[in-house]
């Protein structure tokens, strides 16, 4: 199993990520699944003109993403919550794609500085999931005070967010192992 994680804030001095890199360690701690993530830090990505296609996008990165995406049999969505929503960088580089999301699993991970966990970002990424065409698991992860959730080696030192990461990881991989299995039988 090949699982991509998008980790969607570029900001300095960022936290969503540490949630991603703790992420990534439960899916390789489960043993039988492949993850990886995606920063979107580590690309330009200007705003969207077109869409990405193998004849037509010379960007720097953007093959690199697609590859990756393409290659995935289920991807997480992991997003601050700025404003009521997700982050602008998320939705900029989902713009990029279309036919990588469709009829895959997507996990949606928000994050929030305050006791909420970014619901309303969760629930606005389930939207985008459901418009790609692809299938969001009903549940969702949501990382509340996440600026006291981890040490200064990065490990998670709240117990409930190590559950909840835990839970997280074993229903996504469920729903993902159902949906490739479903698609193999096809």
């Amino acid at each position: 199993m090949n699982i991509i994680i998008i980790s969607g804030s570029i900001r300095k001095g960022r936290k969503s990520h540490d949630v991603a890199v703790a992420l990534m360690a439960r899916f390789h701690r489960s043993g039988h699944t492949q993850a990886a993530i995606i920063d979107l830090a580590a690309y330009d990505l200007p705003v969207l003109e077109e869409q990405y296609s193998e004849e037509g996008n010379a960007l720097p990165g953007l093959t690199d993403i697609q590859q990756k995406l393409d290659k995935a049999d289920a991807i997480i969505f992991l997003s601050p919550e700025y404003h009521g929503s997700y982050s602008g960088a998320l939705k900029n580089a989902v713009d990029y794609f279309s036919e990588e999301f469709k009829r895959k699993p997507i996990g949606v991970v928000s994050v929030g500085a305050g006791r909420m966990g970014g619901i309303n970002a969760s629930t606005e990424m389930q939207q985008l999931v459901l418009s790609l065409g692809a299938y969001p698991m009903p549940y969702k992860l949501l990382v509340s005070n996440v600026q006291h959730a981890f040490d200064d080696s990065g490990a998670v030192k709240d117990e409930f967010l190590s559950k909840s990461l835990d839970r997280f990881v074993s229903e996504f991989i469920w729903l993902a192992e159902a949906i490739r299995d479903k698609k193999l039988k096809s």
